[in-house]
């Protein structure tokens, strides 16, 4: 093979490496690590799902979306201390706060600070579904698309579980 063959090949070989490592993460990258929904009983009208996210740059969850014959609609949650400082109207008195009570609330966005791990769990944020068709059963798996402010929409699937994996 004589040299300019040899450097022709190399340089397509460079290029064709260079295509693939693009599309390896292109969107700016929200890597979704063990996402699950809880199981729900019979007369449950709602339902939650977790997951793990890790955004390669500075991101923002900003929604979610599921088909219409799960649930009739989706919100990002938060479950916070009731009377937490939020400014929202109807915030519970200082004897109250002590009591400790928790309560959910909608939330417009989840920041995902680049390079680290935001965790929707039980306790803390999840995505609520709202008007589910039908309890969430064990075993069962569904489609959430998320939404975010900079990467692409991704779609994961969830599996109905008792306990995150």
């Amino acid at each position: 093979m004589h040299v300019e063959e040899y450097v022709r090949r190399l340089i397509l070989l460079l290029m064709a490496l260079a295509l693939v490592a693009a599309g390896c993460g292109g969107d700016g990258g929200v890597a979704v690590d063990k996402p699950w929904a809880r199981n729900s009983p019979m007369m449950a009208s709602a339902g939650a799902i977790y997951m793990d996210l890790e955004a390669a740059e500075d991101d923002r969850l900003i929604g979610a979306s599921v088909d219409s014959s799960i649930a009739g609609k989706v919100e990002i949650h938060e479950t916070a201390m009731m009377g937490d400082s939020t400014g929202e109207e109807g915030s519970m008195d200082d004897e109250d706060q002590v009591s400790g009570a928790m309560t959910m609330r909608e939330v417009g966005e989840i920041a995902l600070p680049a390079g680290t791990t935001v965790n929707l769990e039980p306790g803390g944020f999840h995505i609520m579904l709202l008007d589910i068709t039908a309890p969430l059963e064990f075993g069962e798996t569904f489609d959430v698309t998320l939404t975010f402010e900079n990467a692409e929409e991704k779609t994961v699937e969830v599996e109905v579980r008792e306990e995150a994996p």
